[in-house]
């Protein structure tokens, strides 16, 4: 499976009887899915298909979608409102009945009056408006392929660059690995020096004292359970990798360990070369957080 990113664009167009509409979509990163719908009133029973289209094919991210449609009208001609005539003629007998000598209006007068006459429009039947409901849909689920598609070209390249993110994170793994202050016979030479020191100033301490703190400054200075614990991140990170999206919660969580690890390396480090490893593992640790975030 690929990995996908959570931002993309996308936009399609079509038309069905006297109606020609486009959707336009727009995705960012976000922790979960969060849609916002916006569609023309008249044709508010498309929302909730719309959220459910979306729903089969994201896992996360921030959703806009927007629907403009425009409707070429036929008309098939004019008629007289009557009611809306009837009224302005009841207004009048009244204004001349209060007004003695008011001119009463010509029928042209009541004709150029608006809203008295209005043009017929052919009316829509359920059947149409169904059938032209399903072609919206189909357009929608159109532009969320092509949302699909520009989604997963751009997991593709940041996939590349979070596999070169944690190559370079064994690579350093390998390297702490190899240093000689991290290898038993340096630890155990490292702690022979610091116990004889602490012998020549505190000639009193008795065995168990002497024990107790060669216990201390030993796990103090082993910093190889960091390192097999990084190991076993890296090889998790790559299975999530290969398994593809939705992963990004996942590496979100093997970032904060990497970072955890490498955190009590350094604290844990009394040499300047390891030191320096480790600063470089939090600076691609945060490089490698920085991709994950738009990860799905």
């Amino acid at each position: 499976m690929s990995i996908n990113s959570m931002t993309g664009f996308a936009r399609s167009s079509s038309q069905h009887g006297g109606y020609n509409w486009t959707w336009e979509i727009r995705s960012v990163n976000g922790k979960g899915l969060d849609v916002r719908v916006r569609i023309p009133s008249g044709f508010d029973a498309l929302d909730l298909a719309t959220r459910n289209l979306i729903a089969k094919k994201f896992k996360r991210g921030n959703m806009s979608l927007s629907l403009n449609i425009n409707h070429a009208q036929q008309q098939a001609g004019y008629r007289v409102n009557q009611d809306l005539l009837k009224q302005f003629i009841a207004v009048m007998k009244t204004v001349e009945a209060e007004i003695p000598g008011v001119t009463a209006p010509s029928v042209d007068g009541l004709m150029g009056l608006r809203g008295v006459i209005e043009p017929i429009e052919d009316d829509e039947s359920d059947v149409e408006r169904d059938a032209c409901h399903v072609a919206i849909l189909e357009s929608l689920s159109e532009a969320l392929d092509g949302l699909l598609d520009h989604r997963q070209s751009e997991g593709e390249r940041m996939g590349a660059l979070l596999s070169g993110h944690i190559d370079e994170i064994e690579k350093l793994c390998a390297k702490a690995e190899n240093l000689a202050a991290v290898q038993p016979e340096a630890l155990r030479g490292r702690l022979l020096r610091q116990l004889k020191d602490c012998l020549e100033n505190l000639p009193e301490l008795n065995e168990e004292r002497i024990s107790q703190e060669a216990a201390v400054l030993m796990t103090k200075a082993d910093v190889r359970e960091e390192l097999d614990r990084l190991s076993a991140h890296i090889e998790g990170a790559r299975e999530l990798l290969a398994k593809g999206s939705p992963c990004g919660r996942k590496l979100d969580f093997l970032c904060q360990e990497f970072n955890r690890e490498a955190n009590t390396l350094c604290s844990k480090s009394q040499d300047v070369e390891l030191t320096r490893i480790g600063l470089d593992f939090k600076a691609v640790i945060d490089q490698l957080k920085e991709q994950v975030q738009n990860i799905e």
